[in-house]
């Protein structure tokens, strides 16, 4: 049942003017449920009311409390900002990128908080000297909106049209626009709840997809033709829960590819793009546990309509690449090229004119190799007529850039580290030369040399190998004294990428060492790795991030006193879930828009998100899973005890991780916590999942991050 109540006492003052504020205290209300037996009693759930003024109330007066909290920082954050504003070049130009006779390029001015994006002529196709086209100036479209977010940019092949979709909440609910680059008007065409577009040949017929305006899962298909005022054409409908649609145009431009996939199944159809009123054809039906994906070739040998590249798990969990013909794609016309290699994750496969780039992952890192077509062709074998791209330091993130066109001799690929800035290069794949286009300008005094970069590994409790990689300055001393910050994420296999930040350095030049631990639930080793974090192993997650604290520890990077860590999303259920487990092991905690309210939001099948992730942590209406998830949710094991200082930042407009999760958590843990350590909740009002969208404005998110946690420490200026 529930009870009409304030959200505040009369009592509480959490305004930023009092002096030493009280926290603000939620009342309770509580709401009972009983699941397989087991009598559930939420005391916060009328927090999930976001049109009742006393929850916005609550929310306002928690972010009162952490203004009035944090005011003492106030000139240091400022500094903070200006530190490491001070290291952007505010004006700047991405490397242009070529498709079609055009180089396409963002620019950014100082003070404006978007890019611009641009296209001219190439120098190429005679366009030396051609004027600058602004095809979007956000900035613009971002007037009298405090988020604006950029989804859809698809550019038709005579270069004339433009579709995209923008964003203005947060809730990434994107819209559909099209504007006619001879003209800079925007044609009628509006289409609400887009996911993804792509272009037919015709230059005049879109094929997207949209999500359900419950659940925000993509589900449904439709041709749209510019201009028509009927209703646009079904082309496909995903009544199963678990799957989502997605779009998208082959880089030989020949096809449409609808990829229908869930966590751990899907299907891939097809349709050439000239085909304007033909339907999608499947490649291989759903199977359970089955992933696959295709890439298009227009070949040689195999008819007018070429080959599908296919990277696929039948053959192993860390996937394999076959052939087959677009005539006949059925499994039993595959034709195996790369083998399954159980010690090599085969994690992407890009199909050129004359060669493959394979995106592979071993031993934690990332690869890049590239294939010769021809001469695989004539051995028979691609991993005899290929080479990996050399990267030489202990940690790093390499991956493919903008590659857009379909007959080129060079790749283009990003490269950074902890210690090496975003660098774009051009690798020319006959000669292996790399020209290296761009790296990221840091202003100021950065020199490279003065920090240091490792990659360790702490044992898990089942002997398990878990890898860490680690950045500081080289005269930061290793005796347990100085400050580490560990950053965590181990769900849904995505790598936590080793990558450069000018902005972290505000925190290495202070003596803090910064380190990410590589833990089971990622990808960094392979689906396997995934596997053994995911569903009945998720606890394994958890044990592998306290095994690197106590392993960084051990080592005397660091001392308990000194140890803050840090994760969002899901990794923010890694921080509530490891901080119920050791509380004693970390002097502070940072939880981004954390999921840690897993047993009520995965109990909701209406929410977004819910079903669909089933197949990552478990269905909680078989009793079973219930029961293993109650082990672990942040929410459900919250006791009386003591804590560590802890901050909680969320979103109102989060549509991945809902306002009420980190606010509920907040509430009750105020209620059990047995310690005077600062629990403080920060919420933005006008944002997603991802923060705010403007640079400056995320800036300052950052370093209020940098002044609680610096300031925490004992470090002020």
């Amino acid at each position: 049942m529930t009870t009409k109540a304030n959200s505040l006492p009369d009592e509480v003052d959490a305004s930023a003017g009092e002096r030493h504020p009280k926290p603000p205290v939620a009342r309770r209300r509580p709401l009972e449920h009983v699941i397989h037996g087991d009598r559930r009693v939420d005391d916060y759930a009328w927090l999930r009311e976001k049109t009742n003024p006393e929850v916005i109330a609550y929310l306002e007066a928690e972010n009162a409390y952490t203004g009035a909290a944090m005011r003492s920082t106030t000139a240091f954050q400022e500094d903070l900002y200006q530190e490491m504003l001070g290291r952007i070049l505010q004006t700047d130009l991405s490397v242009p990128y070529r498709l079609r006779g055009y180089l396409y390029f963002t620019r950014t001015e100082e003070g404006k908080q978007y890019p611009i994006h641009c296209r001219r002529r190439d120098v190429a196709a005679g366009g030396q000297d051609a004027p600058e086209e602004v095809l979007l100036e956000l900035n613009e479209l971002a007037k009298g909106y405090s988020f604006l977010g950029l989804g859809a940019f698809e550019v038709s092949e005579d270069n004339q049209f433009l579709a995209y979709a923008t964003d203005t909440t947060g809730f990434r609910q994107f819209t559909l626009h099209v504007k006619d680059l001879q003209t800079g008007k925007l044609l009628s065409e509006r289409i609400e709840r887009l996911t993804t577009v792509a272009w037919a040949a015709d230059n005049r017929t879109l094929f997207y997809t949209v999500e359900d305006e419950a659940t925000k899962r993509s589900h449904r298909l439709y041709r749209h033709t510019l201009g028509a005022l009927g209703p646009d054409t079904l082309l496909h409908e995903e009544k199963d829960e678990r799957f989502r649609l997605g779009v998208e145009r082959t880089r030989s431009s020949a096809f449409l590819l609808l990829t229908v996939e869930s966590h751990t199944t899907n299907e891939v159809w097809y349709l050439r793009t000239d085909e304007l009123s033909g339907f999608f054809r499947c490649i291989v039906p759903r199977e359970d546990d089955h992933e696959y994906y295709a890439d298009h070739h227009p070949g040689s040998l195999a008819g007018e309509s070429g080959i599908f590249y296919i990277r696929t798990n039948s053959g192993g969990r860390n996937f394999r690449l076959v052939t087959a013909s677009v005539a006949a794609p059925q499994r039993d016309n595959w034709r195996e090229i790369v083998p399954h290699r159980p010690e090599v994750m085969l994690a992407g496969a890009e199909a050129f004119a004359g060669h493959l780039v394979l995106f592979e992952r071993e031993a934690a890192l990332p690869h890049l190799r590239v294939v010769d077509l021809d001469a695989a062709a004539g051995a028979g074998d691609a991993l005899a007529a290929s080479h990996r791209i050399a990267f030489d330091q202990p940690a790093y993130t390499a991956a493919l850039g903008a590659n857009h066109e379909f007959a080129t001799a060079t790749v283009r690929f990003q490269y950074e580290s902890f210690v090496t800035p975003r660098s774009v290069f051009d690798y020319d794949v006959s000669t292996r030369e790399r020209i290296l286009r761009k790296q990221q300008p840091v202003l100021g005094v950065y020199n490279a040399v003065l920090y240091t970069s490792e990659r360790i590994h702490a044992t898990a409790t089942d002997g398990t190998r878990v890898p860490l990689s680690i950045v500081y300055r080289r005269d930061t001393p290793r005796d347990a004294s100085a400050p580490l910050l560990l950053y965590g994420y181990g769900s849904y296999g995505i790598s936590v990428p080793v990558a450069f930040s000018s902005n972290r350095l505000s925190l290495l030049d202070r003596g803090v060492i910064f380190a990410v631990a590589h833990i089971r639930g990622g990808a960094e080793l392979g689906k396997p790795w995934h596997d053994a974090g995911r569903m009945k192993h998720k606890r394994n997650t958890f044990t592998d991030f306290i095994a690197a604290a106590e392993h960084l520890i051990a080592h005397r990077y660091s001392a308990r006193e000194k140890l803050v860590i840090e994760g969002g999303s899901a990794g923010g259920l890694l921080m509530g879930a490891v901080t119920n487990l050791r509380p004693d092991l970390f002097r502070l905690v940072i939880c981004h828009v954390p999921f840690v309210d897993l047993l009520n939001t995965m109990l909701d099948a209406g929410l977004p998100l819910t079903v669909g992730e089933y197949e990552e942590w478990g269905n909680p209406h078989l009793r079973e899973d219930y029961e293993y998830m109650k082990t672990y949710c942040p929410y459900t094991n919250l006791e009386h005890k003591s804590y560590p200082t802890i901050l909680i930042k969320t979103s109102l407009n989060d549509s991945q991780v809902m306002y009420w999760e980190p606010a509920k958590y907040t509430a009750k843990l105020r209620t059990l916590k047995t310690d005077t350590n600062p629990l403080l909740l920060k919420t933005n009002m006008g944002a997603g999942h991802g923060g705010a969208s403007g640079r400056y404005d995320y800036l300052r998110e950052i370093a209020f991050d940098y002044a609680f946690l610096l300031s925490q420490l004992g470090i002020h200026n």
